[in-house]
């Protein structure tokens, strides 16, 4: 594993072999500082698979472009799809990938495929992917990154510690996801088919991964696959 692909903080972070992550500042509800990270996957045919696209700006663009040919526009879940647009502008090759319900939230944007469990043949044997059942509001599609053992989730799990702002922990310690890796209690509030969502949470749990990359806080580098399973324990069980 080398070092960062830029050097300069907020732009690309390698963090295992052909995986980087470029982390952006990201605000909701009146200035809540959540943070938003994309993960860039290099495929074996040097194309590059963006999982979750963050503000693009010259030198994350000069930065990509460096790296290989981004084809592959993944917006992986309802809410992370804010700057898919300017990927399709700024590099004309690439496919848009929406996660299920988005083109009807988003019909502004031409979305080229739609995700299902079913991996697109582009990525096929290198990255898996799953449709999470059952929580139709979030619509949200995990990844395995195969090579490097890494699971790419955007808000199915969140990881919220010290190092966040104050007012971001104390919104994290409303809704019993501060200090800890797992989902938080939203989550449970908009679970519609339990049955469906624990056979989604297990097939992702069947997946050999160990390090996870969330959407907002921090990394987890190892352990992911117990963590996966603690913070979900009140849904595995049947």
């Amino acid at each position: 594993m080398q070092g960062d692909a830029t050097g300069r903080k907020g732009h690309m972070r390698r963090i295992d072999d052909d995986l980087w992550v470029v982390e952006r500042p990201l605000r909701f509800f009146g200035g809540v500082e959540l943070g938003t990270r994309m993960t860039v996957a290099r495929l074996a045919d040097r194309s590059l698979f963006l999982h979750s696209p963050v503000a693009l700006d010259a030198a994350l663009r000069r930065a990509l472009g460096d790296l290989g040919d981004v084809r592959h526009v993944v917006a992986p879940n309802r809410f992370h799809h804010l700057f898919a647009g300017d990927y399709r502008e700024a590099f004309p090759g690439a496919r848009l990938h929406a996660a299920p319900g988005l083109p009807e939230k988003r019909p502004d944007l031409r979305f080229d495929a739609v995700l299902a469990n079913d991996t697109p043949a582009p990525w096929h044997g290198e990255i898996d992917q799953e449709c999470v059942a059952g929580l139709p509001l979030l619509g949200e599609v995990a990844f395995c990154h195969r090579a490097s053992r890494t699971l790419l989730v955007s808000d199915l799990a969140f990881h919220i510690g010290p190092e966040a702002p104050w007012l971001t922990r104390q919104c994290f310690r409303l809704i019993r996801a501060y200090g800890r890796f797992g989902p938080t209690v939203v989550e449970k509030l908009i679970l519609r088919d339990r049955a469906a969502a624990q056979d989604s949470l297990e097939r992702i749990l069947a997946w050999d991964f160990d390090r996870v990359v969330v959407g907002h806080g921090a990394i987890l580098e190892r352990g992911g696959r117990e963590a996966l399973r603690r913070g979900y324990a009140w849904l595995l069980q049947r």
